[in-house]
């Protein structure tokens, strides 16, 4: 395999995994990590370019997701959004990450769009 493609594939996987320093207790880390390498690399790499943009409105997402599960946590109903939020989230990205991985591209389902 070609050290371009291999490279490719590290910084679109990583564009996926950068998204978990969230996780690290980083604040907007899961947004920060995906946008450092996306406007570090997508010049260099046409799948980094796709990958981090894809990363990016899943982050951004997420986030705002997971701000209205917090605010329905009031009404109970947050607790169990919350949970199936962070379960798909981990599932989401680890899988994201290993089709990266292997040059595929991945597609988060319930994302919107902000950046195109």
């Amino acid at each position: 395999m070609e050290n371009h493609e291999k490279q490719s594939r590290l910084w679109g996987m990583l564009c996926h995994l950068t998204g978990l320093s969230l996780l690290l207790g980083i604040p907007f880390g899961n947004i920060l990590g995906p946008l450092v390498i996306w406007l570090i690399k997508k010049e260099d790499y046409d799948f980094v370019d796709e990958q981090g943009k894809e990363s990016l409105n899943f982050q951004i997402s997420i986030t705002i997701y997971a701000i209205i599960s917090g605010i329905l946590v009031i009404f109970i109903i947050g607790i169990f959004t919350s949970i199936a939020l962070f379960i798909a989230y981990l599932v989401m990205v680890i899988t994201a990450s290993i089709k990266a991985s292997n040059g595929e591209g991945y597609k988060y389902p319930f994302t919107i769009k902000f950046i195109h």
